[in-house]
């Protein structure tokens, strides 16, 4: 320590972070906490994150903890309750050092293993009650391997003062890497708001409009990471374009963390988190069109980087400042995650990333998605985003009876407001009208949206009365009808039924016949199939069939997933008799024989001129 450092008072929160062992999957923290003269100071890490609505109780991975005056003397720390500290030691500089355990492969938390380390703030970072609005730095130690480095959106710290430095003397990980990395924000709200990637990655930038935005995929896979930018680029176009100047962002970054079978995004002010199967992604060299797993991927990322307008910035009332310790309750998650749900798909037609038959596709199956489940009929969308912490990120196999999908429902009842908008204004206004004023009016400002914030500015900004739409589909549980102003597009919704259960819908398979209801979602088991779903008031769940069963045969003949559903299509008999084992016994049921009801979804494009023109592909 010299003698300048000593001499300068931590006067700001400062917090370090170190990887502590890749073996062990540990982070070391230590965050200096400026002299105070409150005689008690309360320290707390947050229950969740903004984006994922779930108490996760971080906290529980907090492994030690400790706290010690700048003369390394022992200052007694006292933990109040699952997440929450206490010390006693006014007017003094106190630094507190605790170990975290990082082995949740997701987008929500931290994660170590032998090629990067990941984490979110909200998993490391302890906020010091009082010094929420208080300006902060951050300093990240360098691991021992060059190859290792750092990649976040995090606003750099290019001129750390000797204070920020000091505090290595006081943590465990003095001498432990060659240096350090620097950082600055305003807030610990912004603190925790870029999550931080530090390993072995390949990355590459492009910039669109004066924004630079950064791709990065963890790992050395074979990624073929120049097409993914390419194809990004007109993406951030678009939705630059859509918002308008002047941009929240001057730079953001794509962190996506590969593996073997994963699937997440959440969303942060300048960057997303995102979790992708590796092969799923095209691999250099690959000269083929774009796959349905590679389209999702762009998707993803439409939607997250769409989220930087859409939650980050216009968001509720309630989530302007939310209490982290705890749930934070709106009826408006139809809005933000419906919407943005609409649009991420929208955004890559429009762009011409994909064909307007393809869109349809995917906007058959989300409609295929919708009508399988009974729950669209019982929960209504604005209960759906209230009851997101327990019913919607709580769910169990019969959910499907009993919920909807905020997100799913949420983007039908959008692309229903975009047509319904359009026809009421004779196509001089839209849903794209409406985020612009979304962005201008609550958004710039971050206002914070009322419940009532779409039906109020249809009305008072379009002069369109949209509030009997949304009574009957947002908070009643309606179907929204698109039917009624699909010819504006030039296109018809067609039904016909699910092969099996697997039959996502999207697309027409011809002449099915008369196919037979079976009422379940089954998956391969080792012998016969096993139960995952069984929906209310079908064959499936009057023959008594439970989740988890194992239906191993049907009339004595021992059946896979596309067996059962043929011999079922072409029976004859009024019943068939199922052969089940259940928890270790064995159980006949007799499963009544019903005609299947027309739940997969498709379009027929009936004029492609229009359609073009609401895709905006004939400007």
């Amino acid at each position: 320590m010299t003698q300048s450092s000593v001499a300068q008072p931590c006067t700001t929160p400062h917090y370090t972070l170190a990887i502590d062992s890749v073996s062990d999957h540990t982070f070391a923290v230590s965050v200096c906490v400026p002299a105070r003269s409150k005689p008690v100071t309360t320290l707390t890490l947050p229950a969740w994150i903004p984006g994922s609505y779930m108490i996760r109780d971080f906290a529980r991975h907090i492994i030690k903890i400790n706290a010690v005056r700048e003369s390394g003397e022992a200052v007694p720390l006292e933990k109040c309750d699952k997440q929450t500290w206490q010390y006693h030691c006014p007017n003094q500089t106190v630094i507190i050092n605790y170990t975290v355990f990082a082995f949740d492969l997701s987008v929500r938390s931290a994660y170590i293993n032998d090629q990067y380390a990941f984490c979110n703030g909200t998993s490391v970072f302890l906020q010091i009650q009082g010094l929420e609005n208080a300006p902060l730095t951050l300093s990240v130690d360098k691991p021992p391997t060059a190859a290792w480095q750092i990649h976040t959106s995090m606003p750099q710290d290019d001129n750390p003062t000797p204070a920020e430095q000091r505090l290595q003397t006081a943590s465990p990980n003095n001498g432990h890497t060659p240096g350090q990395w620097h950082y600055c924000c305003e807030s610990y709200a912004e603190l925790i708001d870029h999550p931080l990637f530090i390993g072995i990655a390949q990355s590459q930038c492009f910039t669109v409009d004066g924004i630079e935005f950064e791709v990065l995929f963890s790992g050395d896979a074979p990624v073929d990471i120049e097409r993914i930018c390419q194809d990004l680029k007109p993406i951030c176009q678009h939705h630059l374009s859509l918002f308008e100047k002047p941009y929240p962002i001057e730079r953001y970054v794509f962190m996506t963390l590969l593996s073997d079978t994963g699937f997440g995004g959440l969303e942060h002010r300048s960057s997303t988190a995102l979790l992708y199967p590796r092969f799923d992604l095209p691999l250099p060299n690959e000269h083929s069109t774009r796959p349905d797993g590679y389209i999702t991927f762009l998707s993803l990322c439409s939607h997250e980087l769409f989220h930087t307008w859409n939650v980050k910035r216009i968001r509720p009332q309630v989530l302007i400042q939310p209490d982290l310790q705890r749930e934070v309750f709106t009826e408006q998650l139809w809005i933000y995650e419906g919407f943005t749900s609409f649009y991420d798909d929208l955004t890559l037609a429009r762009t011409g990333l994909i064909s307007a038959d393809k869109y349809l596709e995917i906007v058959g199956q989300n409609l295929t998605r919708l009508l399988h489940g009974g729950g669209r009929h019982v929960q209504s969308a604005a209960a759906s985003s209230f009851d997101a912490w327990t019913r919607f990120y709580k769910q169990d196999a019969s959910s499907v009876n009993h919920i909807v999908s905020y997100y799913t429902k949420g983007g039908i009842i959008a692309m229903g407001l975009d047509l319904l908008i359009r026809r009421q204004s004779d196509n001089q206004y839209s849903l794209d009208t409406v985020m612009k004023h979304l962005w201008n009016d609550y958004g710039k400002d971050e206002q914070g949206t009322p419940d009532d914030v779409i039906a109020t500015l249809c009305k008072d900004k379009l002069n369109i009365d949209v509030g009997d739409y949304l009574d009957r589909v947002v908070y009643g549980t309606e179907d929204v009808d698109l039917s009624q102003w699909l010819d504006d597009i030039g296109v018809c919704l067609q039904y016909r039924t699910k092969l099996n259960s697997a039959d996502k819908g999207g697309t027409n398979v011809g002449n099915n016949g008369h196919p037979h209801l079976l009422g379940a979602t089954v998956k391969t088991a080792p012998m016969g199939v096993a139960v995952v779903q069984v929906n209310t008031d079908t064959p499936a769940s009057e023959a008594g069939l439970h989740i988890n069963d194992v239906l191993l045969a049907v009339d004595n003949f021992v059946v896979n997933e596309n067996l059962l559903q043929r011999l079922l299509n072409t029976t004859t008999q009024a019943q068939i008799r199922l052969t089940v084992v259940r928890d270790g016994r064995l159980l006949e049921l007799s499963l009544p024989v019903r005609e299947a009801s027309l739940q997969a979804c498709y379009f027929t494009i009936e004029d492609r001129q229009k359609l073009q023109h609401w895709l905006g592909l004939d400007q």
